[in-house]
């Protein structure tokens, strides 16, 4: 069992930066495949960046080259560093997590999710 709690959602302008924090419970963290969502109002929820035990990495085409996803298994800790960041991130980012792949862009992957942090970019 994992409970993920994630933090560091606010207001920011637009050309700002952000970074998200998950933190995790549970004693096998470290083989968990980890993963950020993002759900705008009257949107379905989108995949933005994955992480594998290893660290490999993948991101959605719309958010590579301006975020940057990473872990911290000793701390159980997840991140997702948001850089030049636009109106349309604004969402309330999720963290999930998954023991079912290695890594995983589909939300029905995952078996574990936070409550989520708002992000709004203003313009």
């Amino acid at each position: 069992q994992v409970q993920l709690v994630e933090s560091g959602g606010r207001l920011v302008q637009a050309g700002g930066s952000l970074r998200l924090s998950c933190a995790a419970s549970g004693r096998t963290f470290s083989t968990y495949a980890m993963g950020w969502f993002r759900q705008a109002p009257g949107k379905e929820r989108e995949f933005v960046a994955a992480i594998t035990w290893s660290g490999s990495t993948y991101y959605a085409d719309s958010v590579k080259g301006r975020f940057t996803i990473s872990r911290d298994s000793a701390k159980k800790m997840q991140y997702l560093q948001m850089n030049n960041l636009t109106p349309e991130d604004t969402a309330v980012y999720l963290c999930a997590a998954t023991q079912n792949s290695p890594i995983a862009t589909a939300a029905q992957a995952y078996d574990y999710w936070g409550q989520g942090t708002q992000v709004t970019v203003s313009s």
